[in-house]
């Protein structure tokens, strides 16, 4: 995407409601992980009749600021591009237990992004606050984090997760963010098991 592409969460949302439109679904359930999860977030507040379950895995806190964080960012991409930075981050994203080689993989998978796209998406997206949307999420809704986020702690979790009624908090063991691609299975297994409560 251009940098200057006028990126917006209900932007997002819209492409999404067309694909369900084309698709002829008219309620689904919903899960996002790491950023999706704000996404999905934002959507199921703003789009609650199209939205039968929220399942969000491993996202950021509903309000976080981007201040100095986002020139920074921004600086860095368009010095040195985007593998020292994923290079960096990488075993917050991923803890300690993931195996070198696939830490190595998603390296690589990132980096190939364009720069001007992940300098728009950061500078209009990737740090949006959704505070307000919580309240507005109507759903029966999965808050899925580790005991050691380096993302969010559990207890800045459980502030935004307890402002959506209807909501639940499952913590597993570990120390990754990304929790969907380092521990899949106890992700898809509790997310099948709550759409099936949730029916």
């Amino acid at each position: 995407m251009p940098r200057d592409f006028p990126w917006t969460l209900d932007i997002i949302i819209d492409d999404h409601i067309r694909l369900m439109d084309a698709l002829g679904i008219e309620r689904f359930h919903v899960v996002g992980c790491k950023y999706g999860g704000t996404i999905a977030r934002a959507f199921a507040a703003r789009r609650p009749e199209r939205v039968r379950t929220l399942t969000v895995i491993g996202t950021p806190p509903a309000s976080r600021p981007g201040g100095e964080v986002i020139p920074a960012l921004v600086a860095e991409f368009e010095q040195h591009g985007l593998r020292p930075w994923a290079k960096r981050t990488m075993g917050v994203r991923l803890g300690s237990d993931f195996p070198a080689e696939g830490a190595a993989w998603w390296i690589d998978y990132m980096s190939r992004t364009a720069v001007s796209s992940m300098i728009g998406f950061n500078e209009r997206i990737n740090y949006v606050d959704i505070g307000t949307d919580m309240a507005k999420i109507t759903c029966p809704t999965l808050v899925i984090t580790t005991e050691q986020s380096g993302l969010a702690s559990v207890e800045e979790n459980r502030d935004w997760q307890q402002q959506i009624p209807n909501s639940r908090l499952l913590v597993l063991p570990g120390n990754s963010y990304h929790v969907a691609v380092t521990n899949p299975d106890a992700c898809a297994q509790a997310t099948l098991e709550f759409i099936a409560q949730s029916e």
